[in-house]
């Protein structure tokens, strides 16, 4: 389990948008930025409102921080489409290029982020391309705010969007994850856990790492993870208890 971070509270720059429903002393999980959503209330309100598609929602609420690196707690993180919050999803290439699991989800605006595929010009969805590699040194940063910036805007209209790569793993969370820190206030650490329990395949490249990193000291003015040299080359800490399964236990001495 990872440790919950919690940093002084006269250091938090995001308490102006506190949530106070959820807990008297906040935290980075249930905190967001001014005129954002904590994901509580946001789950809180998506279950209450009728119009929303009802096929396979989450549960109307955000698991306590013990659990959001446990198992998968849907059956879509493994493979077709995640549901990251009530207005976001996340995928693989072939499932955004199937125009009825889109509809039956309420999908209005889908990101793509690949160089290799195209986008279907459906007329009812809006597009954004995010042309890039999942290579290290691909500026995926450059698209952090207005990918996230997107997504918040599409939510409160009553849309829904789907961030997609190839493969679903590297790039598509990435953008996942820029956007629980700005918008809902999530610490790097404690968004990389919620995705992953929602598709526990996730895994950015350490390029892409680097760039959340510097990303989330920018929004906060501090880090939650860092980059340590392992066996296999700098890896963000989260990673490295599955690393020592990987790799003889001598290698690390």
């Amino acid at each position: 389990m990872d440790q919950v971070w919690r940093p002084r509270p006269r250091r938090l720059p995001w308490r102006q948008g506190v949530c106070f429903k959820h807990t008297p002393d906040p935290t980075p999980a249930t905190t967001t930025p001014s005129g954002g959503q904590c994901l509580k209330c946001e789950w809180a309100d998506s279950s209450s409102n009728k119009t929303q598609t009802s096929d396979t929602s989450p549960p109307p609420s955000v698991p306590d921080q013990g659990r959001l690196a446990g198992s998968p707690t849907h059956p879509s993180a493994l493979s077709g489409m995640a549901q990251i919050t009530p207005s976001l999803f996340l995928s693989n290439g072939t499932v955004a290029s199937d125009r009825q699991a889109l509809r039956a989800r309420g999908i209005t605006c889908v990101v793509n982020a690949t160089l290799e595929l195209g986008a279907p010009r459906w007329p009812d969805m809006e597009y954004l391309r995010v042309p890039l590699p999942d290579l290290p040194h691909a500026p995926l940063s450059l698209y952090f705010d207005t990918v996230a910036d997107r997504i918040q805007q599409v939510s409160r209209l009553g849309g829904r969007t789907l961030v997609h790569c190839v493969a679903g793993v590297s790039r598509s969370p990435t953008l996942c994850l820029a956007y629980l820190m700005k918008h809902h206030g999530q610490s790097l650490r404690e968004a990389h856990n919620w995705v992953r329990s929602r598709r526990p395949l996730i895994r950015p490249n350490s390029g892409f790492w680097r760039q959340l990193i510097d990303y989330e000291r920018r929004l906060f003015s501090r880090n939650s993870v860092r980059m340590v040299p392992t066996p296999l080359g700098l890896l963000p800490d989260i990673y490295v208890q599955e690393v020592r399964g990987l790799v003889p236990h001598w290698a690390f001495r």
